[in-house]
């Protein structure tokens, strides 16, 4: 992505709810939505190997209100907070903002702070600590108005927090869902 396109603001979002079924969403993105297994794993499958993550910023910063919420953390703390494009045969397919609170960043999870162009997915569903909430989607605005469907949830790496909102860009319309 080139720096005149505008990126979606999940932390600006107020209305997330508990995915039942993304009717309103467009067919193709049906699945994206509910699938709760690793979106790596599966965009890896469509891209058929062909599969990188591009890092837009890595920063410690405040998260967004309804983000501290979630997380259960005022909004004057601080958090490990990660932009990145997940892209298929170098297209981005899904842009992805991770929020960490400080807390969950010590003991054996402060290489979550480390983990560069990897994907986060690839070691959230290898660890044997971790539980993942619900699904929640939500219309993620970017600052022209345009919408886009995202889906995010809380994952506990040993009953430590941390949010992932994962919002699916017009290219991945056009993606076969993995068999």
């Amino acid at each position: 992505m080139n720096a005149e396109v505008l990126l979606p603001r999940p932390e600006r979002t107020r209305h997330w709810r508990t995915l039942k079924h993304p009717t309103q969403a467009p067919r193709p993105l049906h699945r994206w939505l509910t699938d709760d297994s690793s979106l790596t794993r599966l965009l890896q499958r469509a891209s058929q190997g062909r599969f990188s993550v591009r890092v837009l910023s890595q920063r410690y910063a405040h998260p967004g209100a309804n983000e501290a919420v979630a997380l259960g953390m005022g909004v004057r703390r601080t958090a490990l907070i990660r932009e990145v494009l997940l892209c298929g045969n170098g297209v981005p397919w899904v842009y992805a903002r991770t929020v960490i609170p400080v807390d969950t960043l010590r003991g054996r999870h402060r290489t979550l702070k480390m983990i560069g162009s990897r994907s986060l997915g690839s070691l959230l569903f290898k660890d044997p600590g971790m539980q993942r909430d619900p699904l929640q989607i939500a219309r993620v605005l970017d600052d022209s108005g345009h919408r886009y469907w995202a889906r995010r949830s809380i994952f506990h790496l040993d009953r430590k927090p941390l949010l992932v909102c994962e919002v699916f860009l017009p290219p991945l319309l056009d993606v076969q869902y993995p068999a």
